[in-house]
């Protein structure tokens, strides 16, 4: 019976997503549809949270709109998401970002990871 849970889970992972972590700058592109018509919207912001678990893994990306944080929580292996592309890797020690919520200005800055 595992076997089975096991091999359909595998079948619904999706193969295509790069390898990101927390600290991190991502641009997830989504599908959203609206009525007849479906679009793709880009979400860019920095990593805070991420949960591996499989067919359930999901992560938490954070940007700042109009001076507001905005955090969206996403199913990584989601058909609603159409890609995931990183723009630049984030040099940090934590796994969880969360103290970023209560950072403004430069000091929610993250130092970029070279080499």
């Amino acid at each position: 019976m595992s076997n089975i849970i096991d091999q359909l889970n595998a079948e619904q992972m999706k193969q295509d997503i790069p390898a990101f972590s927390s600290g991190d700058t991502v641009v997830v592109k989504v599908k959203i549809k609206e009525g007849e018509r479906e679009r793709v919207q880009a979400f860019e912001g920095v990593v805070i949270a991420k949960r591996n678990r499989g067919l359930h893994s999901a992560f938490t990306v954070r940007k700042i709109s109009s001076g507001v944080g905005v955090e969206r929580v996403f199913q990584t292996h989601s058909l609603a998401i159409a890609g995931i592309e990183v723009k630049r890797r984030g040099d940090v020690r934590r796994a969880k970002l969360y103290y970023l919520r209560d950072l403004t200005g430069k000091a929610a800055r993250i130092k970029e990871k070279l080499g």
